[in-house]
């Protein structure tokens, strides 16, 4: 079964660039890859889901903590669905770290974002000061998925002492804390989830990081802003 890729793709392109992007993307994946996602700026959403044209999947990189109202420069959940969003990041590092995102904030994002239908990928991880305390850190942050329907949620482990470093966890690390993960989600719900690996994930190493079992895709920074890095990546997951 093909693993997920998903390309984050930041604060980064225009549309002309994105249209250039997507039309190389296709035509270097040829068919029969649709196992990818691809997050653009808002700007950008329904750009990037025209240019697909049916294959693989649009996400948002972030949603407003309200559903309307007086909040400028927000988009809600809604917005997002309505220019063909699939699914949306919540609580990633840098909203968490830059923008001061709190456990409550991510769980109420979370469920504004299933309200509309659409589903949701959870970053959670770990700053390289709170690596000793790795159980209790993932296992607060994965807190908010109390009374949420998993069915529509996958999960991103991402290392932040690994993203856009050049550092990649060990596989030691990564299977430590997918396990960490899993066996939380199994304990606390009776249930499974998906788990991506993001932290410098590119094409010389995303095969060996979705050879370990506990690995169920991945969510990748800035090689995916490259066509043609990222139609190795799904590939190499297929």
């Amino acid at each position: 079964m093909a693993k997920l890729v998903a390309g984050n793709f930041k604060m980064n392109k225009t549309k002309k660039e994105a249209e250039d992007y997507c039309a190389e993307l296709l035509t270097l994946l040829g068919k029969g890859y649709n196992n990818f996602l691809i997050c653009p700026p808002y700007t950008l959403i329904e750009c990037v889901k025209r240019s697909l044209n049916g294959r693989g999947a649009v996400g948002a990189q972030n949603v407003a903590l309200a559903e309307s109202g007086a909040y400028t420069g927000e988009i809600s959940a809604k917005m997002l669905k309505d220019v063909g969003a699939d699914s949306c990041l919540i609580g990633h590092s840098e909203r968490r770290h830059i923008y001061g995102e709190t456990n409550d904030d991510i769980a109420k994002k979370l469920n504004l974002v299933q309200k509309e239908g659409l589903k949701t990928i959870l970053c959670v991880g770990e700053t390289l000061e709170e690596h000793r305390r790795l159980k209790s850190v993932l296992e607060s942050q994965l807190s908010v998925l109390n009374d949420k329907d998993l069915t529509n949620i996958i999960v991103a482990y991402e290392p932040v002492w690994a993203i856009g470093t050049g550092k990649v966890a060990t596989s030691d690390d990564i299977i430590k804390a997918h396990t960490i993960i899993k066996k939380y989600v199994k304990d606390k719900f009776n249930s499974e989830i998906s788990i991506l690996y993001g932290g410098s994930v590119k094409p010389e190493n995303i095969s060996e990081i979705l050879a370990l079992g506990v690995v169920d895709g991945v969510l990748v920074g800035g090689a995916s802003l490259d066509a043609k890095k990222m139609a190795q990546m799904i590939k190499s997951a297929k």
